[in-house]
Protein backbone atom coordinates (compact mmCIF):
# COMPACT_ATOMS: atom_id res chain seq x y z
CA UNK A 1 0.00 0.00 0.00
CA UNK A 2 1.39 3.38 -0.95
CA UNK A 3 1.70 6.21 1.52
CA UNK A 4 -1.30 8.53 1.17
CA UNK A 5 0.96 11.40 0.18
CA UNK A 6 4.74 11.29 -0.19
CA UNK A 7 6.59 14.48 -1.12
CA UNK A 8 10.24 15.38 -1.53
CA UNK A 9 9.87 19.05 -0.77
CA UNK A 10 11.90 22.25 -1.09
CA UNK A 11 14.46 20.97 -3.57
CA UNK A 12 14.34 24.41 -5.19
CA UNK A 13 15.88 25.97 -2.05
CA UNK A 14 18.31 23.16 -1.26
CA UNK A 15 21.32 25.44 -1.84
CA UNK A 16 20.05 27.79 0.85
CA UNK A 17 19.37 24.86 3.19
CA UNK A 18 22.90 23.53 2.70
CA UNK A 19 24.30 26.99 3.39
CA UNK A 20 22.34 27.12 6.65
CA UNK A 21 23.74 23.71 7.60
CA UNK A 22 27.28 24.92 6.91
CA UNK A 23 26.75 28.06 8.97
CA UNK A 24 25.49 26.08 11.94
CA UNK A 25 28.28 23.52 11.61
CA UNK A 26 30.80 26.37 11.75
CA UNK A 27 29.10 27.80 14.86
CA UNK A 28 29.35 24.40 16.54
CA UNK A 29 32.99 23.77 15.61
CA UNK A 30 35.16 23.34 18.66
CA UNK A 31 32.24 23.09 21.07
CA UNK A 32 32.10 19.90 23.15
CA UNK A 33 29.30 17.51 22.24
CA UNK A 34 26.62 16.60 24.75
CA UNK A 35 28.11 13.17 25.30
CA UNK A 36 31.52 14.75 25.93
CA UNK A 37 30.08 17.10 28.54
CA UNK A 38 28.05 14.16 29.89
CA UNK A 39 26.16 16.39 32.31
CA UNK A 40 22.50 16.95 31.36
CA UNK A 41 21.87 19.40 34.19
CA UNK A 42 24.82 21.55 33.13
CA UNK A 43 23.71 21.47 29.50
CA UNK A 44 20.20 22.53 30.48
CA UNK A 45 21.53 25.40 32.55
CA UNK A 46 23.77 26.59 29.71
CA UNK A 47 20.83 26.69 27.30
CA UNK A 48 18.70 28.58 29.81
CA UNK A 49 21.51 31.14 30.16
CA UNK A 50 21.43 31.69 26.40
CA UNK A 51 24.73 29.98 25.68
CA UNK A 52 25.53 28.14 22.47
CA UNK A 53 23.88 28.03 19.04
CA UNK A 54 20.78 26.29 20.45
CA UNK A 55 20.03 28.58 23.36
CA UNK A 56 16.52 28.53 24.78
CA UNK A 57 14.15 31.12 23.32
CA UNK A 58 13.21 33.96 25.66
CA UNK A 59 9.73 33.68 27.20
CA UNK A 60 6.98 35.88 25.82
CA UNK A 61 4.11 37.39 27.84
CA UNK A 62 1.39 35.51 25.96
CA UNK A 63 2.41 32.26 27.66
CA UNK A 64 0.57 31.21 30.82
CA UNK A 65 2.09 28.74 33.28
CA UNK A 66 -0.05 26.34 35.27
CA UNK A 67 -0.17 22.67 36.24
CA UNK A 68 -2.42 19.73 35.44
CA UNK A 69 -2.81 16.55 37.52
CA UNK A 70 -0.61 13.53 36.89
CA UNK A 71 -0.05 10.17 38.54
CA UNK A 72 3.31 11.32 39.96
CA UNK A 73 2.11 14.78 40.94
CA UNK A 74 1.38 18.08 39.23
CA UNK A 75 2.63 18.39 35.65
CA UNK A 76 3.73 21.88 34.53
CA UNK A 77 2.22 23.13 31.27
CA UNK A 78 2.52 26.36 29.34
CA UNK A 79 -0.58 27.58 27.54
CA UNK A 80 -1.07 29.90 24.60
CA UNK A 81 -4.65 30.85 23.91
CA UNK A 82 -6.19 32.95 21.14
CA UNK A 83 -9.43 34.79 21.86
CA UNK A 84 -11.71 32.10 20.41
CA UNK A 85 -9.77 28.90 19.71
CA UNK A 86 -11.21 26.48 17.17
CA UNK A 87 -9.23 23.63 18.71
CA UNK A 88 -6.49 22.70 21.17
CA UNK A 89 -3.01 21.43 20.32
CA UNK A 90 -1.17 19.27 22.84
CA UNK A 91 2.54 19.97 22.24
CA UNK A 92 5.45 17.82 23.42
CA UNK A 93 8.88 19.43 23.17
CA UNK A 94 12.09 17.88 21.91
CA UNK A 95 15.49 17.62 23.55
CA UNK A 96 16.43 13.95 23.59
CA UNK A 97 14.29 13.28 26.68
CA UNK A 98 16.99 15.07 28.71
CA UNK A 99 16.79 18.74 27.63
CA UNK A 100 14.09 21.30 26.95
CA UNK A 101 10.98 22.46 28.79
CA UNK A 102 7.39 23.54 28.24
CA UNK A 103 8.58 27.14 27.95
CA UNK A 104 11.63 26.65 25.73
CA UNK A 105 9.92 27.44 22.40
CA UNK A 106 7.51 30.28 23.12
CA UNK A 107 7.80 32.09 19.75
CA UNK A 108 7.17 28.88 17.81
CA UNK A 109 4.12 27.94 19.87
CA UNK A 110 2.61 31.41 19.98
CA UNK A 111 3.06 31.61 16.22
CA UNK A 112 1.30 28.26 15.80
CA UNK A 113 -1.50 29.30 18.14
CA UNK A 114 -2.10 32.56 16.31
CA UNK A 115 -1.79 31.18 12.78
CA UNK A 116 -3.85 27.99 13.29
CA UNK A 117 -6.31 29.58 15.74
CA UNK A 118 -5.70 26.90 18.34
CA UNK A 119 -4.93 26.97 22.02
CA UNK A 120 -1.58 25.28 22.66
CA UNK A 121 -0.84 23.26 25.78
CA UNK A 122 2.91 22.58 26.03
CA UNK A 123 3.80 19.82 28.48
CA UNK A 124 6.76 20.05 30.86
CA UNK A 125 7.26 16.32 31.23
CA UNK A 126 9.92 14.93 33.56
CA UNK A 127 13.41 14.58 32.09
CA UNK A 128 16.07 11.87 32.12
CA UNK A 129 18.41 10.78 33.58
CA UNK A 130 16.81 11.94 36.83
CA UNK A 131 13.51 10.48 35.61
CA UNK A 132 14.08 7.66 33.08
CA UNK A 133 11.40 5.96 31.02
CA UNK A 134 8.45 5.68 31.59
CA UNK A 135 8.28 8.99 33.52
CA UNK A 136 8.04 11.23 30.44
CA UNK A 137 5.54 8.93 28.74
CA UNK A 138 3.42 8.79 31.90
CA UNK A 139 3.33 12.60 32.13
CA UNK A 140 2.39 13.00 28.47
CA UNK A 141 -0.36 10.39 28.71
CA UNK A 142 -1.71 12.05 31.86
CA UNK A 143 -1.69 15.47 30.17
CA UNK A 144 -3.55 13.97 27.21
CA UNK A 145 -6.15 12.42 29.49
CA UNK A 146 -6.62 15.75 31.29
CA UNK A 147 -7.07 17.56 28.00
CA UNK A 148 -9.55 15.01 26.66
CA UNK A 149 -11.64 15.43 29.82
CA UNK A 150 -11.33 19.18 30.29
CA UNK A 151 -10.79 20.81 26.88
CA UNK A 152 -14.41 21.80 26.34
CA UNK A 153 -14.67 23.43 29.77
CA UNK A 154 -11.21 25.02 29.66
CA UNK A 155 -11.08 26.19 26.05
CA UNK A 156 -14.63 25.99 24.72
CA UNK A 157 -13.81 23.27 22.21
CA UNK A 158 -13.17 19.54 22.25
CA UNK A 159 -11.37 19.48 18.90
CA UNK A 160 -7.89 18.21 19.70
CA UNK A 161 -4.60 17.69 17.89
CA UNK A 162 -1.17 16.54 19.09
CA UNK A 163 2.30 17.52 17.91
CA UNK A 164 5.93 17.09 18.82
CA UNK A 165 9.43 17.37 17.47
CA UNK A 166 12.24 14.82 17.84
CA UNK A 167 11.85 13.22 21.29
CA UNK A 168 8.53 15.05 21.49
CA UNK A 169 7.34 13.32 18.32
CA UNK A 170 8.32 9.99 19.87
CA UNK A 171 6.32 10.85 22.99
CA UNK A 172 3.35 12.04 20.93
CA UNK A 173 3.25 8.75 19.02
CA UNK A 174 3.70 6.79 22.25
CA UNK A 175 0.90 8.76 23.90
CA UNK A 176 -1.47 7.82 21.07
CA UNK A 177 -0.41 4.18 21.34
CA UNK A 178 -1.09 4.24 25.09
CA UNK A 179 -4.54 5.76 24.48
CA UNK A 180 -5.31 2.85 22.12
CA UNK A 181 -9.02 2.90 21.30
CA UNK A 182 -9.33 6.52 22.47
CA UNK A 183 -6.52 7.85 20.26
CA UNK A 184 -8.93 9.28 17.70
CA UNK A 185 -10.08 11.80 20.26
CA UNK A 186 -7.16 13.60 18.63
CA UNK A 187 -8.04 14.63 15.09
CA UNK A 188 -4.46 14.94 13.87
CA UNK A 189 -0.86 14.20 14.82
CA UNK A 190 1.97 16.39 13.50
CA UNK A 191 5.11 14.29 14.05
CA UNK A 192 8.26 16.18 13.15
CA UNK A 193 11.67 14.46 12.75
CA UNK A 194 10.79 11.93 15.45
CA UNK A 195 12.59 8.88 16.84
CA UNK A 196 10.28 5.86 16.69
CA UNK A 197 12.75 2.95 16.99
CA UNK A 198 14.96 3.46 20.03
CA UNK A 199 16.98 0.35 19.18
CA UNK A 200 18.22 2.48 16.23
CA UNK A 201 17.17 2.35 12.57
CA UNK A 202 19.77 1.97 9.77
CA UNK A 203 19.97 5.73 9.22
CA UNK A 204 20.64 6.28 12.92
CA UNK A 205 23.38 3.65 12.93
CA UNK A 206 24.95 5.16 9.80
CA UNK A 207 24.66 8.77 10.96
CA UNK A 208 28.21 9.22 12.24
CA UNK A 209 28.78 12.42 10.24
CA UNK A 210 25.35 14.03 10.70
CA UNK A 211 24.95 17.34 12.49
CA UNK A 212 23.47 17.81 15.96
CA UNK A 213 22.55 14.17 16.72
CA UNK A 214 25.15 11.88 15.13
CA UNK A 215 25.10 8.21 16.10
CA UNK A 216 27.23 8.70 19.21
CA UNK A 217 24.94 11.46 20.51
CA UNK A 218 21.83 9.37 19.88
CA UNK A 219 23.39 6.52 21.86
CA UNK A 220 24.07 8.93 24.72
CA UNK A 221 20.47 10.18 24.70
CA UNK A 222 19.15 6.61 24.79
CA UNK A 223 21.48 5.71 27.64
CA UNK A 224 20.11 8.64 29.66
CA UNK A 225 16.49 7.80 28.89
CA UNK A 226 16.68 3.98 28.90
CA UNK A 227 19.45 3.03 31.37
CA UNK A 228 20.13 -0.67 31.57
CA UNK A 229 17.94 -1.63 28.60
CA UNK A 230 19.52 -3.70 25.82
CA UNK A 231 18.72 -3.57 22.13
CA UNK A 232 15.89 -6.10 22.24
CA UNK A 233 14.28 -4.38 25.25
CA UNK A 234 14.42 -1.04 23.43
CA UNK A 235 12.26 -2.58 20.69
CA UNK A 236 9.44 -3.19 23.13
CA UNK A 237 6.28 -1.42 21.86
CA UNK A 238 6.00 0.41 25.18
CA UNK A 239 9.36 2.02 24.37
CA UNK A 240 9.53 2.19 20.56
CA UNK A 241 6.16 2.97 18.94
CA UNK A 242 7.36 1.66 15.56
CA UNK A 243 6.72 -1.83 16.97
CA UNK A 244 3.30 -1.07 18.46
CA UNK A 245 -0.20 -1.94 17.29
CA UNK A 246 -1.03 1.21 15.32
CA UNK A 247 -4.65 0.47 14.51
CA UNK A 248 -7.09 3.25 15.37
CA UNK A 249 -4.62 6.14 15.12
CA UNK A 250 -5.63 9.63 13.90
CA UNK A 251 -4.42 11.08 10.59
CA UNK A 252 -0.71 11.87 10.91
CA UNK A 253 1.71 14.07 9.05
CA UNK A 254 5.37 13.04 9.27
CA UNK A 255 8.18 15.47 8.44
CA UNK A 256 11.93 14.79 8.22
CA UNK A 257 14.95 16.05 6.29
CA UNK A 258 17.17 13.99 4.02
CA UNK A 259 20.21 14.90 6.18
CA UNK A 260 18.57 13.81 9.42
CA UNK A 261 19.85 10.58 11.03
CA UNK A 262 16.21 9.96 11.98
CA UNK A 263 15.21 9.78 8.29
CA UNK A 264 14.40 6.07 8.40
CA UNK A 265 12.26 6.49 11.50
CA UNK A 266 9.78 8.66 9.63
CA UNK A 267 9.92 6.55 6.46
CA UNK A 268 9.20 3.37 8.41
CA UNK A 269 6.64 4.86 10.79
CA UNK A 270 4.60 6.50 8.03
CA UNK A 271 4.44 3.19 6.17
CA UNK A 272 3.37 1.27 9.27
CA UNK A 273 0.85 3.99 10.18
CA UNK A 274 -0.98 3.54 6.90
CA UNK A 275 -0.57 -0.23 6.79
CA UNK A 276 -2.55 -0.27 10.06
CA UNK A 277 -5.45 1.44 8.27
CA UNK A 278 -4.73 5.06 9.15
CA UNK A 279 -4.08 8.14 7.02
CA UNK A 280 -0.43 9.18 6.72
CA UNK A 281 1.31 12.02 4.93
CA UNK A 282 5.09 12.12 4.62
CA UNK A 283 7.14 15.16 3.64
CA UNK A 284 10.89 14.65 3.22
CA UNK A 285 12.69 17.98 3.02
CA UNK A 286 15.66 18.17 0.67
CA UNK A 287 19.03 18.58 2.44
CA UNK A 288 17.40 19.52 5.76
CA UNK A 289 19.17 18.51 8.97
CA UNK A 290 17.64 17.50 12.27
CA UNK A 291 15.84 20.42 13.91
CA UNK A 292 15.70 22.46 10.70
CA UNK A 293 12.42 24.23 11.49
CA UNK A 294 14.29 26.25 14.15
CA UNK A 295 17.05 27.43 11.81
CA UNK A 296 15.17 29.88 9.59
CA UNK A 297 15.23 30.02 5.82
CA UNK A 298 12.66 29.21 3.17
CA UNK A 299 12.48 25.46 3.86
CA UNK A 300 11.74 26.09 7.55
CA UNK A 301 9.15 28.77 6.77
CA UNK A 302 7.39 26.54 4.26
CA UNK A 303 7.33 23.60 6.63
CA UNK A 304 5.84 25.64 9.46
CA UNK A 305 3.19 26.92 7.04
CA UNK A 306 2.35 23.32 6.11
CA UNK A 307 2.06 22.39 9.77
CA UNK A 308 -0.31 25.28 10.43
CA UNK A 309 -2.48 24.25 7.48
CA UNK A 310 -2.56 20.61 8.62
CA UNK A 311 -3.51 21.40 12.21
CA UNK A 312 -5.95 24.18 11.33
CA UNK A 313 -7.65 21.96 8.78
CA UNK A 314 -8.02 19.13 11.27
CA UNK A 315 -9.67 21.20 13.99
CA UNK A 316 -11.87 23.07 11.49
CA UNK A 317 -13.39 19.88 10.07
CA UNK A 318 -16.96 19.04 11.06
Amino acid sequence: MAITEFSLTDDDVADQTRATNERLAAAMEGRPALEEIDDPAASRAARERGEGPFAQAAPIPEGIDRTVPGRAGAIPVRIFRPAEPRGVLLHLHGGGWTLGSAGAQDPLLWGMSHAADVAVVSVGYRLAPEHPHPAAADDCEDAANWLMAEAAAEFGTGRLAIAGESAGAHLAALTLVRLAGRARAFRAAQLTFGAYDLSMTPSQLAGHDKMFIPTRTMRWFYDQYLPGLGTAERRDPTVSPLYADLRGMPPARFTVGTEDPLLDDSLFMAARWQAAGNTAELDVVADAAHGFIAFGGVAAERELTRQVAFIAGAVAAG
